[in-house]
Parts: C-alpha cells; structure tokens; sequence
C-alpha cells in the first residue's frame, strides 16, 4: 500500500526558473552576421589573440587615417592664442598656471611648526626622528624652488626651532643639487617676532612656557610640601595649562578659549606674527621665506583666518602665507584651506598694550636680519 499524504504536503520540489530573456550565444552571433551583411559591412577577421587596441590600430592604418597627434594649438590657427609654457604646465592633472603668470614681488611664507623635541619641560633639541623630519621637510620644499631663487631661513629663538630650521637648511641644500638647481640660501636666522607665546613669572618675567617650567615645578613643589598661604595667580594659571597637558588634554586649546592674564593673548601672538611678515617683505622683497617655530602661534594664525580652530599642526606641518606686493591683501593656506586675509597697516593696529606696566611684553623686537646687513 502507498504512503498516506499528509493534509497540505507535496512531493514536488520547487526549482529555480532557468529561463532567459536573451538569446543564446551562437544565435546572438547569428543576428549579428546578419545585421553586418544587411548593412554591407564587411565581416572582421576571426580572433586570432591579437589584443583589440592593435586590430584597431591596423584598420585605421589600412583605411589611411592620420595616426600623428594633431598639431598642438600653440602653433597658431584657429584664432588659439596659447603658448607652449601653458601648454607644458597643463600636461599634469594638477591645475598650475605658467612660470611666467607668477606675480613679482610676492612673498611666499612657509611657517613650519618644529619637528619632533625631546620634551617640553625643557627647552631642549629634536630627537633622531626630529633631526630626520626636519631634512625631510627641507628636501621636500626645494622641489618649488626655482632656479635663481633667493631663499631665507628665519626660526624662533629656542633650541627645538633653531635645531629644525637647520636640518631644513641641509635637507634644502640636498634636494637642490639633487635636482640640478641653483638657489641663494641665507639663514637660519632667530627672529623675535616669530617666538613662541610668552608667559610670565616673576623669576624671569617673558619667556617661553618650557623655559618657565622648572621655575614653575619648584614653587609648586614647595607649596605641595608646606601647604601655606595661597598660591599666586601666575602658578595658578601655568598649573592649570599644564594639567592639563599631562591629562591628555590640548593645551593650545585651553590657552586660545580661555582667558590668562599671565599669557600672552593670541590676538598679540597674531599681531606679532605679522609684523615680521612685513619686515621680510621689505627687507626681502621677492624671498621666499621658510620660518620653523611652534605650534601655538601657527594655530591662532589658521584659527584668525579661517573663522574656526583647525586644530594641531603635526611636526613639520605648514601654514602658507602668501603676502601681495601691496602689502594690503594675502592669503593663508592650511591643510589644503585656502582663505584670503586684509592685512591692516601698522598705524591701525591696536595698541591695548603699550601703556600698560610691562609694556617691553608687547615692544616690537629688532630684526636680527637688519642688524647683519
């Protein structure tokens, strides 16, 4: 006897459908003699393994066609007026206009932050790795540097920025005769105008933070130790920038969001920087100028002209400035950012500063480079 079925069971299995709406191979072959023959074009030869770029060379070449390169649009005709240096400088996918649309008198700035040091409670040099980010940097801007070219080398006074300017120095020289050219290379030269932010403490009034930090960690070491009185407000103020360093935190953060009266304000550190831009303009018209200093002041530079923080330059990182001959407009240029600044005069900068005590803290500095010429 059969199986009973169950009530809602099959035995037939369900398959996928095979079915395809195009035709098979050998008829779509067919259709497309066919379609050849109705249109009286000529049947191609059989596959032989020939790659199809050359089976299409040789029809064009049995069929007559041109197979030179049109003539480039720079030998005139047509109306085109091109020249030959555009057309040289437009063969790359970059977008550069030609070496003779570059506009004279302009200064060209390359503010790199110092490479990697060996600390920030001292006021010490760059580490082997720092020593070869710096040669790197260097070798990496002699690729735009032209032959000819006068190049100066400023730095801020401290040991990790002087260290950094020099090994660009080498890592420049090194490219330039790698790449065949000739250019003037002056410097490193320290420059006031482009230290770091300046805080203040009683022992040694201005300096740099990682100067103040041994005065700074023997008070508060003493106060930790008799817990008498109440601490000053400079140590207040530095122990909570560097608490905040040694939590993890952004200093920089802290020192641009909230106000310190024992630092120096960024607004200064801005105002600072641009003197010594127009310093370099007028007394090297033409230079470009490659200026290694800290990361402080190369953030509250980005930070004024683009509107937001774009946060922390990595060692050896670069904010570009660009300086018109007027001395009127620019541009600033940060992590592929480009923004266009007015550069007020120094009649109209503000003088918040010099009529209050201490007023050396805000006293524009003497350029070294007008001393030595």
């Amino acid at each position: 006897m059969g199986e009973e079925r169950e009530p809602g069971r099959s035995d037939e299995v369900s398959l996928p459908r095979t079915e395809r709406p195009d035709a098979p191979l050998y008829l779509a072959r067919y259709l497309e003699r066919r379609a050849r023959e109705q249109r009286g074009i000529p049947e191609e030869p059989p596959d032989d393994g020939t790659p199809l770029y050359l089976r299409r060379f040789r029809a064009r070449k049995e069929a007559g066609e041109g197979l030179l390169a049109p003539p480039p649009l720079w030998s005139g005709g047509d109306g085109v007026r091109a020249t030959e240096a555009w057309a040289e400088n437009t063969r790359t996918k970059e977008i550069v206009p030609p070496p003779e649309a570059r506009e004279e008198g302009l200064l060209e700035i390359h503010v790199v932050r110092h490479a990697e040091t060996q600390g920030y409670s001292v006021d010490g040099g760059l580490t082997p790795l720092g020593s070869w980010q710096a040669h790197r940097r260097g070798h990496d801007l002699s690729k735009g540097i032209r032959d000819g070219e006068s190049v100066v080398l400023v730095c801020a006074p401290t040991a990790r920025a002087e260290q950094t300017a020099e090994h660009v120095r080498r890592g420049l020289e090194d490219g330039l005769v790698l790449w065949g050219r000739e250019a003037e290379v002056e410097g490193p030269l320290p420059m006031e105008e482009f230290r770091n932010f300046q805080v203040w403490s009683p022992g040694a009034g201005f300096r740099d933070p990682t100067q103040a930090f041994r005065e700074y960690h023997a008070v508060l070491e003493r106060y930790a130790r008799v817990a008498l009185g109440d601490r000053p407000l400079w140590l207040v103020e530095m122990d909570r920038f560097w608490r905040t360093q040694q939590g993890g935190g952004d200093p920089i953060h802290y020192w641009m969001t909230v106000p310190m009266l024992h630092f120096e304000p960024p607004a200064h550190v801005v105002l600072r920087f641009w003197s010594g831009f127009l310093r370099l303009a007028a007394e090297r018209p033409g230079a470009r100028i490659v200026c290694a200093t800290h990361s402080g002041p190369m953030r509250a530079l980005a930070t004024w002209a683009f509107g937001y923080d774009p946060g922390e330059p990595y060692n050896t990182e670069e904010v570009r400035v660009r300086v018109h001959p007027s001395l009127k407009e620019g541009t600033v240029t940060f992590r592929n950012r480009t923004q266009e600044v007015h550069v007020p005069p120094a009649p109209e900068w503000p003088t918040w500063w010099q009529d209050r005590p201490g007023a050396a803290f805000a006293a524009e500095p003497t350029s070294p480079i007008a001393e030595r010429r």
